[in-house]
């Protein structure tokens, strides 16, 4: 695999469709003083994917974040983040289908949980089917988001107003930690690094290559649209500001445009989380996090579907309950969080000493930083943790007494 590729991977697992509505979230936590909270994640993001860069580049294809997690501190903490990914995807992708429902019913005038629900149906249909989203497709639809933030930015930024930015921050520092708490769901994503390094021609510099113009390309992005939104929209703006921002630089055609775009790109990020969960699911229970049953089907070329089934059943409740799309998106963002957390802080214990581990450190730093931004959402790792321990003992106690 050569840089382009990768890098096309990369920012597709940094980028995802939750850019359709976070610059509404943050303004309405924040109002205009929310381009603070976009800068100060920029900020973050730097230490932290430079970080997974140079783990990825020293441990080759090491199994992901939660493999990592275990070589640097044991089975026990290998099995939190396990259950810290593998319980953020059902709350994560109700959240991303509801996403897509809001474009749908502001574009296409379809009720929008009624669009989520098709979206998650058709969802674990593919996965049920063994249809996996291929790579070629993944880039594509990267390439789409991108473009697709890229005009909202471009024809929408000559309709600017200097007075949407007053009151600045009427919510004061508050509001921008706010702000940056549901933003984190922007912002992970750069362990991904740490199990694509295999995959590149030259995994050393191939990946730090990859890992730098991802994070020139976010920036771009997340800047652009960040000040723009708010420039064009005003705090207040829609909860469907790439709709609106399109509408302002292109007119009414790009509406229903953007709600079709709004569709596949949902589709796309709900189909890869869930087999990626429904894989994890397996491959934690194989270690013992989770009941053994679960881990029929994790073999290669078959469909876990004891795992997928109980995905499914974690998202049933989560997509009937839910009540507030900024609840679901922080809820996903604090468990994220803690799986980067997890693993800038394995890659302190393991890169050597000098200045790759003085970046692990700040990394580290920043992101536990980032996830005091989560405040009281932060009880949903923490749950998921005891449950993961708990797990691991059942099993354990299980284990013993099947051998006595």
């Amino acid at each position: 695999m050569g840089a382009a590729h990768g890098t096309a991977l990369l920012v597709g697992a940094v980028l995802g469709p939750g850019m359709l509505v976070l610059p509404h979230l943050a303004a309405d936590a924040a109002g205009p003083a929310s381009v603070l909270a976009w800068a100060g994640m920029l900020a973050l993001s730097v230490p932290v994917a430079l970080t997974f860069a140079a783990l990825g580049a020293r441990y080759p294809g090491g199994g992901g974040v939660a493999a990592v997690v275990g070589l640097a501190f044991g089975r026990h903490a290998s099995a939190v983040a396990g259950w810290w990914f593998y319980g953020a995807v059902p709350i994560g992708t109700v959240a991303g289908a509801l996403v897509g429902g809001q474009y749908v019913e502001a574009c296409l005038g379809v009720n929008a949980t009624l669009a989520a629900c098709l979206i998650l149906a058709a969802a674990f249909a593919a996965n049920a089917a063994g249809l996996r989203t291929s790579g070629r497709l993944q880039i594509g639809l990267v390439a789409l988001l991108v473009t697709l933030l890229a005009t909202a930015v471009i024809t929408a930024a000559p309709h600017a107003d200097a007075a949407n930015f007053t009151p600045f921050a009427p919510y004061g520092a508050a509001g921008v930690a706010g702000a940056a708490g549901v933003l984190m769901f922007a912002f992970v994503g750069w362990e991904a690094a740490s199990h694509l390094s295999a995959e590149f021609a030259d995994h050393r510099k191939g990946l730090l290559r990859a890992t730098v113009v991802t994070l020139v390309v976010i920036g771009l992005l997340y800047a652009g649209v960040s000040v723009t939104s708010v420039a064009v929209l005003g705090p207040d703006m829609t909860g469907v500001p790439l709709t609106a921002m399109l509408e302002t630089g292109l007119g009414p055609a790009a509406r229903p445009v953007t709600g079709v775009v709004a569709v596949l790109l949902t589709f796309g990020a709900v189909n890869t989380y869930i087999a990626g969960a429904a894989r994890l699911g397996a491959a934690l229970a194989v270690d013992g996090a989770l009941p053994g049953w679960f881990a029929r089907g994790g073999g290669q070329g078959e469909t876990p579907y004891r795992s997928l089934g109980l995905v499914l059943v974690l998202s049933v409740p989560v997509l009937v309950w839910a009540v507030d799309l900024d609840v679901l998106m922080r809820a996903t963002s604090a468990c994220l969080a803690a799986v980067t957390s997890a693993g800038v802080a394995a890659a302190v214990r393991m890169l050597p000493a000098g200045r790759l581990r003085s970046t692990a450190v700040v990394g580290t730093v920043m992101s536990l930083l980032g996830l005091a931004f989560c405040g009281a959402y932060l009880v949903v790792p923490a749950v998921l943790a005891v449950a993961a321990l708990g797990a691991l003992r059942v099993n354990a106690r299980r284990s013993y007494k099947i051998g006595l």
